[in-house]
């Protein structure tokens, strides 16, 4: 586990240590970012107090496919906050996690050869305002005494343990514990797609690849690859 005061992305170095031959299981956290990044281009705010953390996996032959680290990550994520927030914690698709429908933390992976990263950003002493969705924090959450530093030790646990556990076994238990944990089924979404389309529907279920299956208006099912999901 390694510790910086500031950096630009804890997922830009960890890349960069993937391309100079860096190990798996290596953690990089920052104690603030000044280029975090979310999915879709996002900027990531990044004040000092919350957690900024990004893990390398090297991929193995015999792996599952690797964009289902997605799902990998967000049970771990899910399972470090949930215990800690007065509200209900949620999996939002495809790399949330919410509570009581703010979010709270946010995902993204990145890929560079036989290496994924995956970094997580945790909102743990404040949330950033103004925002076009609602946002919380574990302190807003009754949380206060969270502390990044050692939060950062239990999602390398939870993070070790389910990828140990998509290896082993599959997509299966893992996909079974993410549903659990995650939206319910028949909860209205709407979809902005990659190319710009955008889907409305129900969520019905996640399929045996991990895409997002949304239960529309007609009665069709529609899978989802990629896209920026709300809860609406």
């Amino acid at each position: 586990m390694r510790f910086v005061a500031e950096t630009g992305s804890t997922n830009a170095d960890m890349l960069a240590s993937a391309e100079q031959g860096g190990a798996e299981g290596a953690w990089l956290r920052a104690g603030r970012q000044t280029g975090g990044r979310g999915r879709m281009g996002r900027a990531w705010e990044s004040p000092e107090g919350n957690l900024y953390c990004s893990t390398l996996v090297r991929l193995r032959p015999d792996d599952p496919p690797p964009h289902l680290l997605a799902l990998v990550a967000a049970n771990a994520v899910h399972a470090l906050v949930a215990p800690l927030c007065a509200g209900q914690a949620q999996i939002k698709w495809p790399n949330d996690v919410l509570v009581d429908g703010a979010k709270i933390a946010g995902i993204l992976l990145e890929r560079a050869g036989d290496a994924v990263v995956v970094g997580v950003g945790v909102n743990v002493t404040g949330h950033p305002t103004g925002l076009d969705r609602p946002v919380t924090s574990l302190a807003a959450q009754g949380a206060g005494d969270a502390e990044a530093g050692i939060l950062v030790q239990r999602l390398a646990e939870l993070f070790g343990h389910w990828l140990s556990v998509w290896r082993a076994q599959g997509l299966d238990p893992v996909r079974t514990h993410w549903l659990l944990n995650a939206h319910p089924k028949g909860a209205a979404m709407r979809v902005i797609q990659p190319d710009g389309e955008v889907v409305e529907g129900a969520f019905d279920t996640l399929d045996q690849q991990g895409m997002l299956i949304l239960r529309l208006a007609n009665g069709d099912a529609r899978a989802i690859h990629a896209g920026d999901t709300l809860l609406i």
